[in-house]
């Protein structure tokens, strides 16, 4: 599993590289807020919804602070995933770096 920061996060976004993102985070705190296009699968259903992450691009995976999305990168690493990378700092991460919009908690 590799890391990403925030703001390196942004860069290939911006660049257009093809990548899903998936929040791993609970059905409240994403209605608090988001990151724009990802894929939401709360932590506790990552190992019923393998099939829904891809293996063919890179992923990052998400929640509120790095924690609970490294749990899940070295888990999906364990059943063959080759391109995982956990956002650093979560959206907590990105607020703080990228888009202080985003609403805190």
């Amino acid at each position: 599993m590799k890391d990403i920061a925030p703001k390196d996060l942004k860069a290939r976004l911006d660049a257009g590289e093809d990548m899903d993102i998936i929040d791993v985070r609970e059905d409240w705190e994403v209605q608090i807020g988001t990151l724009p296009n990802v894929i939401h699968i709360p932590m506790n259903d990552i190992p019923d919804a393998v099939d829904r992450i891809s293996k063919d691009k890179p992923v990052v995976i998400y929640c509120h602070t790095g924690v609970r999305s490294e749990q899940v990168a070295l888990w999906l690493e364990s059943e063959d995933y080759e391109n995982i990378l956990n956002l650093v700092g979560g959206i907590a991460g990105w607020k703080r770096d990228v888009d202080p919009s985003i609403p805190g908690y």
